[in-house]
């Protein structure tokens, strides 16, 4: 086909293309507001201007030690400073960041160093004892640099340098070019499998642009915004809130540790305005005594993400005066690439109403190009009619490049065209997502589903409960049951019997527990519950009569 009109002569040039990356955020931040504070972390307080120089640093030290365009360098680091320069630094290279999981044991991290070829490993002391474990099992081990964290409770020094000699050494001017092609890649990110080796996934600098920006635009954050990071940044580069504070010019408040008070007095000291984080942190300053919440009286906006937020998380919130946003991903989307967008409308309906509005996964983010729910093995999408479920599917911008090193998985992922989650949900009439389980949870017990979120809904809203998670048991008879395990709230009780009444009282009765445990729930570092843990533990456990 001939070229048209609009394309004679009208090619790319420098001075109307360039390809998209982050990294154009904190040069802006740090040409508009120089002096705005851009990173606190106890007595240490950075400007824009000081954080893009130190990223710079970074950049030329790792430069100059031979990093460059598709080099990894993997991060072991809580949520400090250096960690947030750690994801302009790097990729100013051409560099891959790593992060790796900070509660993953040795071999696990092991194979993410080998299998990511990470010829640079940034690590805070803290976890020294698992990275020398780690590193025992590594070919060709990798640059070792220490970050020694003040606030951090200290530990063994692994590298040849600290990693504030390590910048020293590097020039706060240097040149860095943005990426040749916006579809190279800036990140990997290892997904948490439950069996065999985690996948790497994969992302590029356009998506890590736009999904940083979408963050912006489907959360409302006015600008300058202060985000507290309760979030791991390790988590899907924190969502990539990184890059998304830059562009937005914002502070941010670093975290090490995720406690009630510690929270609850940041926000209170630096003026939090935003913070995210799984129903396990929204829970925990839910049920933090009220002498920890006095002083609070400015708005603060937090976002919720999980298959689905129980229901008494997103009321509870809403019943300390923050204003809970619901938002959902996965790591291969960038982390959210949903939002439940809220409608005026809803402002008037009561409490449990608007719970149930809010607590939907909603619609895709601005810069996703398509979600919806389908039939996996037809790859039509279900009715809308919010009782047929189908598998969510994504596709656009934010979706990953793919697995690394794992074609078939890749293939399998993209299968029709579509990225497949995993996740089994219905699509309402308004067009909303609505979550009911993922594939592997669903219980099927007599030839009728039952969706182990709708039991756990209804568990979050004994008063006593602090978690929950429901799994199948094997049954005889019926094939599987729902098995319920419950985290109870402090100084609470419980018997077994009044937890089946509770959820006789709101569920058919084939979808009632018929054994119920108590004790402390398997978490994964990012607060989700670990359900393949309490399915091998289902088996044993005790059948209510």
């Amino acid at each position: 086909m001939a070229a048209g009109q609009y394309d004679e002569n009208l090619a790319r040039r420098a001075a109307n293309y360039a390809p998209l990356t982050p990294l154009s955020f904190i040069a802006r931040a740090a040409y508009t507001w120089p002096a705005r504070t851009a990173v606190v972390h106890g007595t240490r307080r950075y400007s824009w201007r000081e954080t893009y120089e130190r990223a710079r640093r970074l950049a030329s030290a790792l430069a100059h030690r031979g990093i460059g365009v598709g080099d990894t360098v993997a991060v072991m680091l809580a949520n400090t400073p250096e960690m947030i320069e750690a994801h302009f630094g790097v990729p100013m290279t051409g560099g891959v960041l790593n992060t790796l999981n900070t509660r993953l044991d040795a071999d696990a991290i092991a194979f993410m160093l080998q299998h990511g070829e990470a010829k640079v490993l940034i690590t805070d002391t803290e976890f020294a004892p698992t990275i020398a474990a780690a590193l025992a099992k590594v070919d060709g081990k990798p640059l070792v640099i220490d970050v020694v964290d003040a606030l951090g409770p200290g530990g063994d020094l692994l590298g040849e340098s600290d990693y504030e000699t390590f910048i020293a050494h590097g020039d706060t001017d240097f040149a860095w070019q943005p990426p040749q092609d916006e579809w190279d890649a800036i990140a990997l990110n290892y997904t948490s499998g439950t069996t065999g080796n985690p996948k790497g996934v994969v992302y590029h600098h356009r998506g890590a642009y736009l999904n940083a920006l979408s963050n912006i635009v489907d959360w409302s954050m006015p600008r300058h915004a202060t985000y507290l990071w309760t979030l791991p940044m390790f988590h899907c580069n924190g969502w990539c809130f990184p890059w998304t504070m830059a562009a937005n010019a914002g502070t941010n408040v670093c975290l090490r540790k995720v406690e009630a008070k510690a929270v609850l007095d940041a926000i209170r000291t630096e003026k939090v305005t935003h913070y995210c984080g799984a129903p396990i942190v929204h829970a925990m300053l839910i049920n933090a005594p009220d002498a920890w919440k006095q002083g609070i009286d400015h708005a603060v906006h937090c976002l919720v993400a999980a298959a689905a937020p129980p229901a008494a998380v997103i009321e509870g919130m809403e019943r300390m005066g923050f204003d809970i946003t619901h938002v959902y991903g996965l790591t291969e989307t960038y982390g959210p690439a949903a939002v439940c967008a809220k409608h005026e409308e809803w402002a008037s309906l009561d409490i449990a109403a608007r719970t149930e509005r809010n607590g939907r996964q909603g619609v895709r983010y601005t810069v996703q190009e398509g979600m919806t729910v389908m039939d996996p093995a037809t790859m039509l999408p279900v009715p809308a009619d919010g009782e047929t479920m189908g598998e969510i599917m994504f596709r656009g911008n934010i979706t990953m490049k793919g697995y690394l090193k794992n074609p078939q998985a890749t293939d399998d992922a993209f299968a029709g065209g579509w990225f497949h989650s995993g996740d089994l949900a219905v699509m309402q009439p308004d067009g909303y997502v609505k979550i009911r389980d993922r594939s592997k949870d669903i219980i099927i017990s007599g030839g009728e589903n039952i969706s182990s979120l709708e039991v756990e809904d209804v568990l979050y809203r004994h008063p006593a409960i602090l978690g929950a998670a429901v799994v199948a048991k094997p049954d005889p008879r019926w094939g599987e049951t729902p098995c319920a395990f419950i985290e109870l709230k402090p100084g609470a009780s419980l018997q077994p019997e009044e937890v089946v009444e509770h959820c006789r009282q709101h569920l058919a009765r084939f979808k009632v527990p018929k054994s119920v445990v108590f004790g402390e729930l398997p978490r994964t570092s990012t607060g989700k519950i670990q359900k393949f843990v309490l399915r091998e533990r289902a088996g044993s456990a005790q059948a209510i009569e």
